[in-house]
Protein backbone atom coordinates (compact mmCIF):
# COMPACT_ATOMS: atom_id res chain seq x y z
CA UNK A 1 0.00 0.00 0.00
CA UNK A 2 1.08 3.30 -1.05
CA UNK A 3 2.36 5.61 1.70
CA UNK A 4 0.82 8.53 1.20
CA UNK A 5 1.08 10.34 4.68
CA UNK A 6 4.56 9.34 5.47
CA UNK A 7 5.78 11.87 7.74
CA UNK A 8 1.96 12.78 9.15
CA UNK A 9 0.65 12.44 11.98
CA UNK A 10 -3.16 11.35 12.75
CA UNK A 11 -5.65 11.70 15.88
CA UNK A 12 -8.30 9.25 16.06
CA UNK A 13 -10.31 9.77 19.40
CA UNK A 14 -12.71 6.91 20.26
CA UNK A 15 -9.89 4.48 18.82
CA UNK A 16 -10.31 1.73 21.05
CA UNK A 17 -12.90 -0.45 19.11
CA UNK A 18 -15.00 -0.31 16.42
CA UNK A 19 -14.76 1.98 13.20
CA UNK A 20 -12.02 4.52 15.40
CA UNK A 21 -9.69 1.16 15.94
CA UNK A 22 -9.92 0.79 11.61
CA UNK A 23 -9.81 4.06 10.99
CA UNK A 24 -6.20 4.12 12.95
CA UNK A 25 -4.66 1.04 11.02
CA UNK A 26 -5.82 2.48 7.93
CA UNK A 27 -3.91 5.48 8.45
CA UNK A 28 -0.95 3.56 9.80
CA UNK A 29 -1.24 1.58 6.74
CA UNK A 30 -0.58 4.45 4.95
CA UNK A 31 1.94 5.79 6.70
CA UNK A 32 1.00 8.37 9.51
CA UNK A 33 1.73 8.11 12.79
CA UNK A 34 -1.43 8.03 15.36
CA UNK A 35 -2.86 8.98 18.24
CA UNK A 36 -5.21 6.86 19.75
CA UNK A 37 -7.81 8.49 22.23
CA UNK A 38 -10.30 7.13 24.26
CA UNK A 39 -11.89 7.47 27.25
CA UNK A 40 -11.99 3.34 27.59
CA UNK A 41 -8.61 1.61 27.75
CA UNK A 42 -7.68 -1.31 24.93
CA UNK A 43 -7.24 -3.78 27.88
CA UNK A 44 -6.30 -6.30 25.03
CA UNK A 45 -4.20 -4.14 23.49
CA UNK A 46 -6.00 -5.16 20.34
CA UNK A 47 -5.81 -1.96 18.45
CA UNK A 48 -1.83 -1.16 19.37
CA UNK A 49 -1.11 -4.94 18.20
CA UNK A 50 -2.56 -4.15 14.78
CA UNK A 51 -1.12 -1.01 15.13
CA UNK A 52 2.40 -2.88 15.12
CA UNK A 53 1.24 -5.26 12.46
CA UNK A 54 1.16 -2.95 9.49
CA UNK A 55 4.72 -1.67 10.70
CA UNK A 56 3.58 1.58 11.84
CA UNK A 57 3.91 3.65 15.12
CA UNK A 58 1.28 4.92 17.62
CA UNK A 59 0.94 6.01 21.39
CA UNK A 60 -2.81 5.55 23.29
CA UNK A 61 -3.83 9.04 25.43
CA UNK A 62 -7.06 8.00 27.45
CA UNK A 63 -9.03 11.01 26.88
CA UNK A 64 -12.81 12.24 27.37
CA UNK A 65 -13.97 14.60 25.16
CA UNK A 66 -16.12 16.20 26.50
CA UNK A 67 -13.58 17.50 28.84
CA UNK A 68 -12.05 20.42 28.08
CA UNK A 69 -8.73 19.71 30.01
CA UNK A 70 -8.50 16.21 28.97
CA UNK A 71 -8.81 16.95 25.36
CA UNK A 72 -6.16 19.76 25.60
CA UNK A 73 -3.59 17.03 27.18
CA UNK A 74 -4.67 15.47 24.36
CA UNK A 75 -3.75 17.71 21.55
CA UNK A 76 -0.21 18.54 24.26
CA UNK A 77 1.09 15.20 24.38
CA UNK A 78 0.53 14.80 20.55
CA UNK A 79 2.74 17.74 20.34
CA UNK A 80 4.85 16.59 22.54
CA UNK A 81 5.52 13.15 20.77
CA UNK A 82 5.54 14.06 17.55
CA UNK A 83 5.90 17.34 16.82
CA UNK A 84 2.64 18.08 14.40
CA UNK A 85 -0.57 17.43 13.59
CA UNK A 86 -1.82 17.08 9.66
CA UNK A 87 -5.23 14.92 10.36
CA UNK A 88 -8.06 14.29 12.83
CA UNK A 89 -10.76 11.69 12.73
CA UNK A 90 -13.14 13.06 15.44
CA UNK A 91 -14.85 9.36 16.10
CA UNK A 92 -15.91 9.17 20.04
CA UNK A 93 -19.55 9.04 20.53
CA UNK A 94 -22.16 7.38 22.73
CA UNK A 95 -25.56 5.99 21.06
CA UNK A 96 -27.31 6.91 24.46
CA UNK A 97 -30.83 5.16 25.52
CA UNK A 98 -33.34 4.31 23.55
CA UNK A 99 -36.71 6.36 24.49
CA UNK A 100 -39.42 8.68 22.94
CA UNK A 101 -38.87 12.35 22.79
CA UNK A 102 -40.89 12.75 26.11
CA UNK A 103 -39.39 9.96 28.20
CA UNK A 104 -35.78 10.90 27.37
CA UNK A 105 -34.49 12.29 30.57
CA UNK A 106 -32.27 15.04 31.11
CA UNK A 107 -29.49 13.01 32.23
CA UNK A 108 -29.56 11.19 29.00
CA UNK A 109 -29.83 14.16 26.79
CA UNK A 110 -27.18 15.98 28.52
CA UNK A 111 -25.02 12.70 28.06
CA UNK A 112 -25.18 12.36 24.60
CA UNK A 113 -24.96 16.01 24.06
CA UNK A 114 -22.10 16.60 26.31
CA UNK A 115 -20.06 13.66 24.65
CA UNK A 116 -20.92 13.79 20.66
CA UNK A 117 -21.50 17.37 19.97
CA UNK A 118 -19.36 19.50 22.61
CA UNK A 119 -16.60 16.47 22.30
CA UNK A 120 -16.25 17.59 18.38
CA UNK A 121 -16.34 20.81 19.05
CA UNK A 122 -13.94 20.43 21.63
CA UNK A 123 -11.56 18.40 19.51
CA UNK A 124 -11.71 20.91 16.85
CA UNK A 125 -11.30 23.75 19.04
CA UNK A 126 -7.97 22.71 20.13
CA UNK A 127 -6.98 20.90 16.75
CA UNK A 128 -7.60 23.53 14.71
CA UNK A 129 -4.62 25.73 16.22
CA UNK A 130 -1.67 23.37 15.18
CA UNK A 131 -3.23 22.56 11.76
CA UNK A 132 -2.83 26.62 11.03
CA UNK A 133 0.59 25.92 11.53
CA UNK A 134 0.96 23.97 8.20
CA UNK A 135 -0.81 23.06 5.31
CA UNK A 136 -2.75 20.49 4.03
CA UNK A 137 -4.48 19.32 6.48
CA UNK A 138 -7.75 17.67 7.29
CA UNK A 139 -10.61 16.78 9.43
CA UNK A 140 -13.37 14.14 9.48
CA UNK A 141 -15.73 13.86 12.01
CA UNK A 142 -18.46 11.20 12.73
CA UNK A 143 -21.93 11.44 11.83
CA UNK A 144 -24.06 8.99 10.80
CA UNK A 145 -27.43 8.25 8.77
CA UNK A 146 -29.06 9.49 11.81
CA UNK A 147 -27.61 13.03 11.04
CA UNK A 148 -29.53 13.16 7.66
CA UNK A 149 -32.69 11.49 8.93
CA UNK A 150 -34.66 11.03 11.97
CA UNK A 151 -34.67 7.75 14.58
CA UNK A 152 -37.51 7.68 16.44
CA UNK A 153 -36.82 6.31 19.79
CA UNK A 154 -33.34 8.58 19.54
CA UNK A 155 -34.18 12.12 20.10
CA UNK A 156 -30.64 12.84 21.35
CA UNK A 157 -28.49 10.68 19.43
CA UNK A 158 -30.45 12.40 16.18
CA UNK A 159 -29.91 15.76 17.56
CA UNK A 160 -26.49 15.03 18.36
CA UNK A 161 -25.61 13.65 14.77
CA UNK A 162 -27.71 16.52 12.58
CA UNK A 163 -25.80 19.39 14.84
CA UNK A 164 -22.52 17.42 13.82
CA UNK A 165 -23.23 18.10 10.25
CA UNK A 166 -23.77 21.72 10.84
CA UNK A 167 -20.86 22.03 13.08
CA UNK A 168 -18.59 20.84 10.06
CA UNK A 169 -20.16 22.79 7.23
CA UNK A 170 -19.40 25.87 9.62
CA UNK A 171 -16.09 24.85 10.58
CA UNK A 172 -15.34 24.10 6.65
CA UNK A 173 -16.28 27.50 5.56
CA UNK A 174 -14.04 29.50 8.23
CA UNK A 175 -10.99 27.32 7.13
CA UNK A 176 -11.43 26.82 3.58
CA UNK A 177 -8.87 29.63 2.70
CA UNK A 178 -6.44 28.12 5.44
CA UNK A 179 -5.55 24.81 5.10
CA UNK A 180 -8.06 22.77 6.47
CA UNK A 181 -10.48 20.93 5.01
CA UNK A 182 -13.40 19.57 7.33
CA UNK A 183 -15.79 17.06 5.97
CA UNK A 184 -18.41 14.73 8.10
CA UNK A 185 -18.79 10.90 7.31
CA UNK A 186 -22.46 9.27 8.10
CA UNK A 187 -22.02 5.44 8.52
CA UNK A 188 -25.00 3.60 8.40
CA UNK A 189 -26.03 0.04 9.93
CA UNK A 190 -22.10 -0.95 10.78
CA UNK A 191 -21.44 -4.11 12.27
CA UNK A 192 -19.57 -2.67 15.76
CA UNK A 193 -20.33 -3.42 19.57
CA UNK A 194 -22.79 0.08 19.12
CA UNK A 195 -24.99 -2.50 17.14
CA UNK A 196 -24.47 -5.71 19.61
CA UNK A 197 -25.64 -3.45 21.98
CA UNK A 198 -28.84 -2.16 20.72
CA UNK A 199 -29.82 -5.94 18.93
CA UNK A 200 -28.37 -7.99 22.03
CA UNK A 201 -26.64 -9.86 19.52
CA UNK A 202 -30.20 -11.30 18.51
CA UNK A 203 -30.44 -12.66 15.43
CA UNK A 204 -33.92 -11.97 14.62
CA UNK A 205 -33.06 -8.01 15.72
CA UNK A 206 -29.91 -8.25 13.50
CA UNK A 207 -31.61 -9.20 10.58
CA UNK A 208 -34.26 -6.23 11.46
CA UNK A 209 -30.91 -3.69 10.75
CA UNK A 210 -29.62 -5.64 8.40
CA UNK A 211 -33.67 -5.36 6.02
CA UNK A 212 -32.86 -1.16 6.86
CA UNK A 213 -30.25 -1.75 4.08
CA UNK A 214 -30.70 -1.56 0.59
CA UNK A 215 -27.22 -4.03 -0.19
CA UNK A 216 -28.55 -6.49 1.85
CA UNK A 217 -25.89 -6.94 4.77
CA UNK A 218 -24.38 -4.56 7.57
CA UNK A 219 -20.93 -2.04 6.53
CA UNK A 220 -18.16 -3.10 8.44
CA UNK A 221 -15.73 -0.68 10.45
CA UNK A 222 -12.96 -1.00 7.74
CA UNK A 223 -15.68 0.07 4.56
CA UNK A 224 -15.95 3.25 6.76
CA UNK A 225 -12.44 3.67 7.53
CA UNK A 226 -11.52 4.00 3.70
CA UNK A 227 -13.90 7.07 3.54
CA UNK A 228 -12.10 8.53 6.19
CA UNK A 229 -8.48 8.13 5.19
CA UNK A 230 -9.96 9.04 1.41
CA UNK A 231 -11.68 12.29 2.38
CA UNK A 232 -7.97 13.07 4.22
CA UNK A 233 -5.88 12.22 1.53
CA UNK A 234 -5.32 14.12 -1.56
CA UNK A 235 -7.30 12.35 -4.00
CA UNK A 236 -9.86 14.59 -1.74
CA UNK A 237 -8.29 18.11 -2.06
CA UNK A 238 -10.82 19.86 -3.65
CA UNK A 239 -13.70 18.25 -1.16
CA UNK A 240 -14.77 20.66 1.89
CA UNK A 241 -17.77 20.87 3.86
CA UNK A 242 -19.77 17.44 2.76
CA UNK A 243 -21.53 14.81 4.73
CA UNK A 244 -20.19 11.52 3.17
CA UNK A 245 -22.68 8.59 3.85
CA UNK A 246 -21.17 5.19 4.25
CA UNK A 247 -24.08 3.43 4.43
CA UNK A 248 -25.10 0.43 1.74
CA UNK A 249 -27.59 2.84 0.04
CA UNK A 250 -29.85 3.37 3.43
CA UNK A 251 -30.37 7.43 2.94
CA UNK A 252 -30.88 6.82 -1.18
CA UNK A 253 -34.53 5.31 -0.14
Amino acid sequence: MEKIFEGKVAIVTGGSYGIGRAAAVAFVKRGAKVVIADCIEDKENETMKLVECAGGEAMFILCDVSKTTEVKNMIEKTIARFGRLDYAFNNAGVEGLTATTHECTEENWDKTIRINLKGIWLCMKYEIPEMLKHDKNAIVNCASVAGLNGFPGLPAYVATKHGVLGLTKTAALEYAEKGIRVNAVCPGVIHTAMIDRLTGKDKEAEKQFTGMEPIGRMGNPEEVAEAVVWLCSDAASFVTGIAMPVDGGFVAR
